[in-house]
């Protein structure tokens, strides 16, 4: 991944994105072609590793036999698009394009496949216990009958993709003046009054967070 300086991750940018616990895209190369799935990842910080599962049906999990090389995983974080009338410069010379603020992380590593059900039960009430936290009466996997989540189970099979490399970038403005850094969080606001866009509003939050002194 192509990164500037000025857009380089710090280490906590980093571990807010392999923490967000949020929709990754896998990616294996193989022999045949390139093997990607959409998925959840969990980051396990003891075992350095991102974990998630796939359906037996899926040929993700076997393509971990079979890559020719790492696997990547592509973490992204909230993303805006920045207009060129955010700018206060823009009145000035005129001299600006649109772009794109981000935040993602690309992380490659030898993929490896679990089978092993008490594995994939530990995984699946982790992953659960995170994407319930938030509910004022989180679901568990103990809510369920035990014989349908054994063989819920049985229909899956878990991917661990041991961290090996790290490429994050945060795009957030950070090659503009602070003027013009500013116009871009209030652009934002004034584009989402309703705060009805909460990734262009963590944007802003983020770049307001950096420019503070």
């Amino acid at each position: 991944m192509y990164v500037p300086d000025h857009f380089a991750a710090e280490p906590a940018d980093i571990a807010t994105l392999l923490a967000s616990g949020g929709l990754a895209q896998l990616i294996t190369p193989t022999a045949d072609g390139l093997v990607a799935t959409p998925l959840p990842l969990l980051y396990d910080h003891d075992r350095h590793a991102l974990l998630g599962h796939v359906a037996r049906t899926n040929e993700h999990w076997q393509a971990a036999a079979r890559a020719t090389g790492d696997s990547l995983a592509i973490l992204s974080g909230p993303d805006a698009y920045i207009s060129p009338s955010f700018y206060p410069s823009k009145r000035e010379h005129g001299r600006v394009v649109p772009t794109w603020n981000y935040l993602t992380a690309h992380v490659h590593g030898r993929l490896v496949a679990h089978e092993d059900p008490e594995w994939l039960r530990a995984l699946v009430t982790r992953l659960t216990t995170q994407h319930e936290a938030s509910f004022s009466a989180p679901w568990a996997v103990s809510d369920a009958p035990p014989a349908y989540i054994d063989g819920q189970l049985r229909a899956i099979v878990g991917l661990e993709l041991p961290l090996t490399r790290v490429e994050a970038k945060v795009k957030l403005s950070q090659n503009r003046s602070a003027a013009d850094q500013r116009g871009v969080i209030e652009g934002l606001a004034a584009r989402d009054p309703a705060g009805t866009s909460a990734r262009a509003e963590t944007v802003a939050e983020a770049m307001a967070e950096r420019l503070k002194p």
